[in-house]
């Protein structure tokens, strides 16, 4: 089994302020890499709430963090339900959230699971089995306009269109099942070069875990769920892996760090004219390219980190200003 290196391990440990005695969430634990980080520097009394909508790897967290079992606790959910899960677990305010919104080694190196187009396995997907919509009943079952638009919009494909028309005459002589016969099908429209870096077949698996996991729904409802439910000097942590993602989450914290998030069409400031946050993060950090070579997976990570001076976040505000900006 291929070790699991958590991506920006050092620089997200440092940047979300982590310190003796602190809570923290992890939204997205997977196999427990930065988690447990986080426990070792909140030592000896932090607290951990570790979720995860993938049950396999929130079991396989479970494990690899049996040591701290007094100190964390594990929830199978999604992240996108903070506010409940919180709630629920009677837990916080935390000192700092972590969201890592990559697919982990555990999904992306199991075949059954889909997710790679370089083993042959079904067309899944899915973070959480336990929803129904698969990979393939998309591929199978989604029209050539919703396809290209899937596509294009979350693979940043330009073939998609031909991507699309050619799984619609494939899909009518037999049901596309698994991942090699997607790949197969793209690598008939997207030709291979010598010089590409990467597989033709990526952006088009890119779209469809998007899709299948939706991803990029509510993402905004999330950053600013995870800020309010910070105290001041509390701290968000972001990691995203590719630019579609990485736009949601800049975006969020420019509105955040704003001094005034009103309409431009305004001649005056109504909404208070101060910044809710301090960027971190001015911009993205990316990974060194010593961690590049040594874990590859790495090399489109995107960690963004904010803090908290005020709040509530004026949720009525964002549609006009995310429009202007």
């Amino acid at each position: 089994m291929r070790i699991h290196r958590p991506v920006l391990l050092q620089e997200t440990i440092e940047l979300l302020n982590c310190a003796a005695g602190g809570s923290y969430v992890d939204c997205t634990v997977g196999m427990g890499g930065h988690s447990e980080k986080i426990l070792e520097a909140s030592s000896p009394e932090g607290l951990l709430l570790a979720i995860d909508r993938d049950l396999e790897a929130l079991n396989i967290a479970q494990k690899n963090l049996a040591q701290y079992a007094g100190r964390v606790r594990f929830v199978h959910a999604d992240y996108r339900d903070l506010n409940r899960i919180l709630e629920q677990e009677r837990f916080g305010p935390p000192n700092g959230i972590l969201a890592d919104l990559g697919a982990s080694l555990h999904q992306l190196t199991s075949p059954d699971r889909g997710f790679s187009f370089q083993a042959e396995g079904p067309l899944d997907m899915r973070m959480d089995r336990s929803e129904n919509r698969t990979a393939a009943d998309i591929v199978n079952r989604a029209s050539a306009e919703e396809l290209t638009r899937l596509i294009r919009e979350y693979g940043e494909e330009k073939a998609a269109s031909r991507i699309a028309h050619r799984i619609i005459e494939e899909r009518r002589k037999s049901p596309i099942q698994t991942t090699s016969d997607l790949r197969k099908i793209v690598q008939k429209v997207v030709l291979l070069r010598r010089d590409q870096k990467i597989h033709p077949a990526t952006k088009t698996f890119q779209a469809l875990r998007i899709a299948v996991n939706r991803e990029l729904e509510d993402l905004d409802t999330f950053v600013f769920d995870a800020f309010d439910s910070l105290p001041v000097n509390g701290r968000l942590a972001i990691i995203a892996f590719h630019s579609l993602e990485d736009r949601i989450v800049k975006k969020s914290f420019q509105f955040l760090s704003a001094a005034c998030r009103c309409s431009k069409t305004l001649m005056v400031c109504l909404c208070g004219g101060k910044p809710l946050a301090i960027q971190v993060t001015k911009k993205a950090v990316m990974p060194s390219l010593e961690e590049q070579e040594q874990n590859p997976a790495s090399r489109s990570a995107r960690l963004r980190v904010i803090e908290k001076i005020a709040g509530p976040v004026p949720r009525n505000l964002w549609p006009v200003w995310r429009a202007e900006n």
